[in-house]
């Protein structure tokens, strides 16, 4: 067994692939479970569940079951039932997820930019070969919950198998909300995750990007996401009821509370959408706006949205995103001299002052036109001396 784990660790042995994530036909609770050999793993199905009765996204109830399913699958190598498990395999967990390539990293094509390295025109970093370290945490926060839940009920073993810091434990026990947060260490398992920058898209590069869009559909699109700064899926989801021409306006459904709220929109980006409807047609008050150009209309999906990104990096040599365009916006917000930080924040919807501060901080490639000038025309400062001294003295001590 020993040399099982350790191999294990080292990434020699495959975890296999074993059961699935399936989705339930509304509305089902929960409306994700995860299934082995085709039979639900009740342990899991009851923890999804409880989930979703807090009111929680099913998005989230979604990303849990498959963080779940993965824990599930490194038990099943080692022969442990769920309710023997011990810190030893939650680090067995830990070792595989930082040693075990990322399938979604694969690539076939070997010319194509590898993971882990840098796309030198935009200056981001592509996905590393592995898990990132927010992964590998997101983890642990999930089998960590899952045996909270089950103790609650006596079930499983009597200590949680993910190991928690004691002064975090009595910091979240005891802690006033009217009071700072005082930083304290990871927890044991738990890995540095660094602090990534908002990469916002330099308005020469936006000006190739827009110009690769072929359709008024794509260009509405763009124009909406750097002008209004909804999330990918927010704007993909509005119907015709939810264009508010008079008032230039959307009305989308938020990501993170699901309530309706109006973002804004340019000028610029409603012309673009007046002449996509005039190609395409109005859509009815209940039909989504965001329509397919090809075949039969159906709604425009994030992964056809996602591929049309994809077809301009092909072609520009870069690795923007979709969420890129809402950090541009954000950016583009804050340096603005009439918007406030407030109002900003009450645009993006961000829930803390906190979240929408980072997008204060400069890049150095958005920084470049100002350091090329600062280079050349910057002049060596003269040395000067105290007065009193003579210039024959000064030259013999020092030097001419």
């Amino acid at each position: 067994m020993d040399d099982l784990r350790r191999s294990v660790l080292d990434g020699q042995v495959e975890v296999p692939a074993v059961g699935e994530v399936s989705r339930r036909l509304p509305p089902a609770i929960p409306p994700y479970v995860v299934a082995v050999n085709g039979e639900e793993v009740a342990p899991i199905v009851n923890y999804l569940t409880s989930l979703t009765l807090s009111d929680m996204s099913p998005l989230t109830v979604r990303s849990y079951a498959h963080d779940l399913l993965r824990w599930w699958r490194v038990l099943a190598v080692v022969n442990v039932a769920w309710d023997r498990a011990t810190t030893s395999e939650v680090e067995l967990l830990v070792g595989w997820l930082r040693t075990t390539p990322n399938p979604q990293r694969r690539r076939s094509n070997q010319s194509a930019p590898q993971p882990g390295s840098v796309n030198i025109r935009t200056g981001k970093p592509l996905l590393a070969r592995g898990y990132a370290p927010s992964t590998i945490n997101h983890a642990l926060t999930v089998v960590s919950g899952f045996y909270e839940f089950h103790l609650l009920y006596g079930r499983g073993p009597l200590l949680n198998p993910v190991p928690a810091a004691a002064a975090r434990r009595r910091m979240t026990r005891h802690h006033s909300p009217l009071e700072p947060v005082v930083p304290q260490r990871r927890g044991p398992l738990r890995q540095r995750s660094p602090r990534r920058v908002p990469r916002s898209i330099p308005d020469g590069l936006w000006d190739e990007l827009f110009a690769t869009m072929s359709h008024d559909r794509d260009r509405a699109l763009l124009a909406f996401y750097v002008s209004s700064g909804a999330r990918a899926s927010e704007l993909l989801g509005v119907t015709g009821a939810d264009v508010d021409w008079a008032n230039k306006k959307l009305w989308v459904v938020s990501k993170g509370s699901r309530e309706v709220a109006a973002v804004p929109g340019s000028p610029e980006a409603f012309v673009y959408l007046a002449q996509y409807f005039d190609q395409c047609g109005t859509p009815r008050l209940a039909e989504p706006v965001w329509r397919t150009l090809l075949g039969d209309p159906r709604p425009l999906t994030y992964w056809a949205m996602r591929r049309i990104m994809q077809r301009a990096n092909i072609v520009l040599g870069t690795n923007w995103t979709l969420h890129d365009l809402r950090h541009t916006a954000a950016t583009r917000m804050v340096n603005d001299p009439d918007l406030t930080l407030p109002e900003v924040q009450t645009i993006l919807r961000h829930r803390h002052l906190s979240a929408t501060e980072q997008y204060l901080q400069p890049r150095v490639e958005e920084l470049h036109d100002k350091l090329q000038e600062h280079f050349f025309t910057r002049s060596r400062p003269e040395p000067t001396y105290s007065a009193g001294y003579h210039a024959d003295d000064i030259a013999t001590v020092f030097g001419e």
